[in-house]
């Protein structure tokens, strides 16, 4: 069977993992909204991931190994995932997707066999996102992190965020790799987790409030008033 088009891939950030009630409510949310859709979770490392990082810290791991251990970590994440989303199901692999359900990926068994991308902490769940969406064909890429979107001009902290941002406005928002892993020619969103129904109004009329990525500034993006906190990096 030839694998689905998703209307869109959600990467879940780690980072929504330290408050558990939120991410209860944004995984609920999810599974509501995949039927009639065909929707895929890519899970961020969140805790799992850190402990990777730390394993590196201690022992000077290797880039790939470090690479593995961290993709597995997000294996880890997506058994979570689908515990706390009713009627989800766990796929490894594209030809799982299904239509109408919430599709919770465990990367590590496709990513193997493909090998796409640089072992590096330079690659996170972000770029690995972006690579699934292309090699999905996704109609969209939504980005579902603990911050509204991409912080606007100003004092940092400033509770502003971009309408609209360039791949070289990202700063520390996504990984460093993130920028090259995007197709131009997916639809990318950053949006709260914490507000799921923004996601719900973006899959619904393909606009909310958040960060748009865009290939390139036609005009200087309006920034918006919201929190502008950017998240520490790693694969969440």
């Amino acid at each position: 069977m030839a694998p689905v088009r998703p209307d869109a891939v959600l990467k879940v950030g780690g980072s929504l993992g330290r408050r558990p009630r939120r991410l209860r409510r944004l995984m609920a949310a999810l599974g509501a909204l995949a039927p009639p859709r065909t929707l895929v979770v890519v899970p961020g490392g969140g805790l799992f991931a850190e402990e990777v990082r730390r394993a590196d810290r201690r022992f000077a791991l290797d880039p790939s190994s470090s690479h593995w251990m961290a993709i597995l970590a997000m294996d880890q994440s997506a058994y979570l995932l689908r515990h706390l989303a009713a009627g989800a199901v766990l796929v490894r692999s594209p030809e799982a997707i299904r239509t109408g359900r919430l599709n919770v990926l465990a990367p590590s068994a496709w990513l193997l066999r493909a090998d796409p991308l640089p072992h590096s902490w330079d690659v996170t769940s972000d770029s690995i996102a972006a690579w699934v969406a292309r090699a999905l064909m996704a109609a969209r890429l939504v980005l579902l992190k603990s911050v509204d979107g991409v912080p606007g001009p100003g004092r940092p902290g400033s509770a502003r965020i971009r309408a609209q941002a360039t791949r070289r406005q990202l700063g520390d928002v996504v990984d460093e790799h993130f920028a090259r892993a995007l197709s131009a020619d997916i639809s990318c969103w950053i949006v709260s987790g914490a507000r799921p129904e923004r996601l719900a109004t973006l899959l619904a009329t393909g606009s909310t409030y958040g960060t748009e990525i865009i290939a390139r500034a036609h005009e200087p993006s309006r920034p918006r008033s919201g929190r502008g906190r950017a998240p520490r990096r790693g694969r969440g």
